[in-house]
């Protein structure tokens, strides 16, 4: 059986490989073989993501052909990408791209730090901002005043509290996608809604279609319910998706699920435009692909400007393509911890009757104080306040970085919490760990990919403002002349940083 699980076509490399941006040499620098060229752009384009791993790369005569070199350049290239681990074949089968066993993902940089270590540390790893005050407490003040009947109850509601499904469902239909509350699941955050989902539709060692880059999280909770990832490229900067990458991998892997953000997307910020979302799903449609659409984001526009598309499922109106999931935990607050799923009834049921084997249902008390919020405009107010604080984080963290990291590359997104940024050359794995001895933690690029890719990238969440932002810029270009000059070990961890 190949071991690849998606191609990339002849023309398509040479056009990506084209496209490259490489640093001009030094005077005096002699320019490396026409192979040893070929192979290291191949790497980056792997190591970036750019090219997903598990990819089967063209013949050498196709490859030769596109890009008007000898066969004996491209022979050799592919043979130095075998010996150094990014390349693995077998006659019968091809070439396929891979990333050497040595190169494992790093285990740090997402989890959120304990509040006794923020003093010293400026925490970039977790994209979560705090409460927005005074609408928590008073949320949970409503919540309280509504708890008293549901108390003389099991508490067991798992399908969700009645009165949540019913306003969750009118929201969406207020957004030109008419649904019932039976088409309405509350879950334990997005997480336990994907989590869900994955079991439901994906059990172990089907294929899970994913964007690459992609979230995180949700990567390794795919990877622990022991599904088969399968990397689809994203375009460059804020395009956002590839919808020749997309047909092909959901026509030649027939992927059980595929997964996607298309609203400021984490970690790149792209916003999918209303005819990549009508392609999208009629790829999936055609290729009998449930499309899962994680909508977390969705709230948290910042430009005025910026033009929301119609809902992915707007272009599913039997309903027998999408699912939707949605959450509190970034428009709101990640502390509450309420997610949902909109899909058809007969779905819903399904993972309803699954739900008994897991979590039996979510929380009553955060439950009413999401509904207290979307019934009493409260909801909309706090999300203003969040979107307020965002927008100023992204525009301190933006100006620090262009000002302290000038060769560091991004595009601003208009919307969501992330920024994604090509680290000038250096690894987004050492940063990580430089960062963290000179008081700044990043997460690096290879977790947010597949099997080590985006290594020379990081994400910046907009979690900080003012003097933070500042301060942690100057951090970042302090771990980046470490990595630079190959210095690092015995940093001394930094003294505490009062804004």
């Amino acid at each position: 059986m190949a071991q690849w699980t998606s191609a990339v076509g002849a023309t398509q490399l040479a056009r990506l490989l084209t496209s490259q941006q490489t640093r001009p040499a030094g005077p005096g620098t002699r320019r490396p073989p026409a192979y040893r060229a070929l192979a290291d752009g191949i790497r980056m384009l792997v190591l970036e993501g750019r090219v997903p791993v598990a990819a089967r790369l063209p013949a050498e005569r196709e490859l030769a052909v596109s890009l008007a070199v000898s066969r004996t350049t491209v022979a050799a290239a592919y043979e130095a990408l075998r010996t150094e681990g990014f390349l693995e074949s077998r006659r019968g089968a091809g070439s396929w791209t891979a990333v050497p066993a040595g190169n494992p993902l790093p285990a740090r940089g997402l989890e959120p730090l304990p509040p006794e270590a923020l003093g010293s540390m400026i925490d970039l790893g977790c994209a979560a901002l705090p409460a927005p005050e005074p609408w928590l407490t008073r949320a949970v003040q409503g919540a309280l005043g509504e708890l008293p009947p549901y108390a003389h109850t099991h508490g067991d509601f798992p399908a969700g509290l009645p009165a949540l499904r019913q306003m969750l469902a009118e929201r969406y239909t207020a957004r030109g996608i008419p649904t019932m509350p039976e088409q309405i699941m509350v879950t334990t955050g997005a997480m336990g809604a994907i989590d869900a989902i994955c079991h439901l539709f994906a059990p172990r060692g089907e294929r899970i279609a994913v964007e690459s880059p992609s979230y995180a999280n949700i990567l390794q909770l795919m990877r622990e319910t022991g599904a088969r990832l399968v990397p689809v490229a994203m375009s460059e900067g804020l395009e956002g998706w590839d919808m020749y990458r997309w047909r092909q991998v959901l026509r030649d892997a027939a992927p059980r699920l595929a997964y996607v953000v298309a609203d400021f997307h984490n970690p790149t910020g792209a916003l999918a435009d209303e005819d990549q979302r009508r392609k999208l799903v009629d790829a999936a449609r055609s290729a009998g692909t449930v499309l899962v659409v994680d909508e977390t984001m969705i709230e948290l526009q910042l430009d005025d400007d910026a033009t929301m598309p119609r809902p992915v499922c707007g272009f599913d109106p039997a309903g027998s393509t999408v699912i939707t999931v949605g959450s509190a935990s970034k428009a709101f607050w990640a502390g509450m911890r309420i997610g949902w799923v909109r899909a058809a009834p007969d779905v819903i049921r399904s993972l309803v009757s699954a739900r008994a084997y897991a979590d039996m249902g979510t929380p009553v008390l955060e439950q009413l104080a999401v509904n207290w919020l979307l019934s009493t405009g409260g909801w909309e107010s706090a999300v203003q306040v969040r979107r307020d604080q965002a927008r100023e984080n992204r525009d301190a963290l933006v100006a620090a970085v262009r000002r302290e990291l000038p060769e560091w590359e991004f595009a601003v997104p208009a919307g969501g919490l992330t920024l994604w940024a090509r680290a000038g050359g250096l690894s987004g794995s050492r940063l990580a760990e430089v960062g963290e001895r000179v008081g700044v933690r990043v997460p690096s690029g290879p977790r947010f990919g597949v099997d080590g890719a985006f290594e020379g990238y990081v994400r910046l969440p907009f979690t900080v403002g003012g003097a933070v932002a500042d301060e942690a810029a100057v951090r970042l270009a302090a771990a980046a002349r470490l990595v630079e000059t190959g210095a690092g070990a015995g940093v001394e961890a930094p003294r505490a940083f009062v804004a």
